[in-house]
């Protein structure tokens, strides 16, 4: 039993690396540069990405660690994950919650280049006592994150046939290691994700996402619905890939910081699917609303 859980400890930073390589590989393959030089001309839509991602986001997440008596490992997370808009699941339930695709074609490349230049600078000032410098942060982020997912875009944009031809491989690629990654994480905290039961931790997490998400929605003025449900469920939706990035690149981080970043990756992919259920329903609402 020692040496099965030696293996895993051994091998869960190569198991999360292609993880996280895989799934920003995929996302970038499915880039489109004309959707995002659009998105790009929308001022708004530009403007309020940023004002929800990197000055709502991390003033709530402080003020989620200000008011839940939470661990310093657990609230450190908190922190990251509010630095860190937009998971790769968001893709998967867009069409579900009947947002607009184009749209999100273009938010989570957007938001994802905007995640590795603003998380190294921003997470120094806003986690007190983090001994990780800038430039310690941005490597793995940079390595990582934006060369996988700007290497997939290239090859989109200027081989689109031999794109569609290893998508399918890469895709099942991130699949495989995202469960594995799972397994891997479940094996060697699982016992410590029990231990977090009265720890607020969950509660946290929740707080987070749900609210990030409504109010996102609720006011992204100038935004059509389908628009505005990209917008929330990317916000609402913490990117594990760039969280698990900062925590490995930390000195002996604490257990419980890994056990808490496993925690926000498993219950945002759980709770993906509950958003696009309810957004789809807007959808529906709005769409009777409108005047035929």
């Amino acid at each position: 039993m020692n040496t099965v859980m030696q293996f895993l400890q051994t091998t869960l930073q190569p198991v999360v690396l292609i993880f996280t390589v895989s799934n920003l590989a995929a996302m970038g393959l499915q880039v489109r540069m004309p959707q995002v030089v659009t998105a790009l001309k929308n001022r708004k839509a530009i403007a309020l990405i940023f004002i929800w991602g990197w000055v709502l986001g991390p003033s709530y997440g402080y003020l989620i660690t200000k008011v839940l008596p939470l661990a310093e490992p657990f609230a450190l997370v908190v922190l990251l994950a509010s630095l860190a808009p937009c998971a790769p699941i968001l893709q998967q339930v867009v069409g579900k919650a009947r947002g607009d695709v184009g749209f999100a074609g273009a938010f989570i490349p957007i938001v994802t280049i905007a995640t590795v230049v603003f998380m190294p600078p921003l997470a120094p000032v806003l986690i007190k006592g983090l001994t990780v410098s800038p430039a310690a942060l941005a490597k793995p982020l940079l390595l990582t994150i934006l060369l996988p997912l700007l290497l997939g875009a290239a090859i989109r944009h200027y081989a689109d046939k031999a794109a569609t031809r290893i998508f399918p491989a890469v895709k099942m690629l991130a699949f495989v290691f995202t469960l594995a990654c799972i397994v891997w994480c479940l094996a060697l905290y699982g016992r410590g994700m029990l231990d977090t039961a009265g720890e607020f931790a969950l509660a946290a997490m929740t707080l987070f996402m749900v609210g990030m998400a409504v109010i996102t929605y609720r006011f992204s003025f100038g935004l059509t619905q389908s628009q505005r449900s990209v917008m929330a469920m990317g916000m609402g939706a913490q990117n594990g890939a760039a969280m698990f990035a900062c925590v490995f690149a930390m000195k002996s981080p604490d257990q419980r910081t890994v056990v808490m970043v496993v925690l926000w990756v498993l219950w945002s992919t759980m709770l993906a699917p509950i958003f696009a259920r309810i957004f789809a329903r807007l959808a529906d609402a709005t769409a009777a609303e409108s005047p035929a």
